[in-house]
């Protein structure tokens, strides 16, 4: 049951670091230098590797198939994290997308 943990701690930690690169990509940089060489690019790049090692070691525990469900959620964690930190608007193809992707999570579940 840990595993399923860790993979959805991992998706949340990964949404996180998406958020930092977008928010890197808003701010106008002096030098090309400047474009990857910021905090933010290398925090999340750094976060991203985290998560990609937390995701291995959720897949030594279980199945692939919901590894994948799970990681589907990651556009839920987004869309959250992307209202909160950016401001940005939550549109009604936004919400509908989501409720879809939550949708086939719950029947994938059901299935088992």
């Amino acid at each position: 049951m840990i595993y399923y943990f860790i993979a959805v701690f991992s998706g949340i930690l990964s949404s996180f670091s998406q958020v930092l690169l977008k928010k890197s990509a808003e701010k106008k940089k002096k030098t090309i230098w400047g474009e990857y060489l910021n905090p933010y690019v290398i925090t999340g790049y750094i976060i991203t590797m985290v998560c990609m090692l937390l995701t291995i070691i959720a897949y030594r525990g279980m199945p692939f198939k919901y590894g994948a469900v799970l990681e589907s959620l990651s556009y839920l964690y987004i869309m959250i994290l992307s209202r909160l930190f950016l401001h940005e608007k939550l549109t009604k193809k936004k919400l509908a997308g989501n409720i879809i992707i939550v949708a086939g999570v719950i029947i994938f579940s059901l299935g088992k």
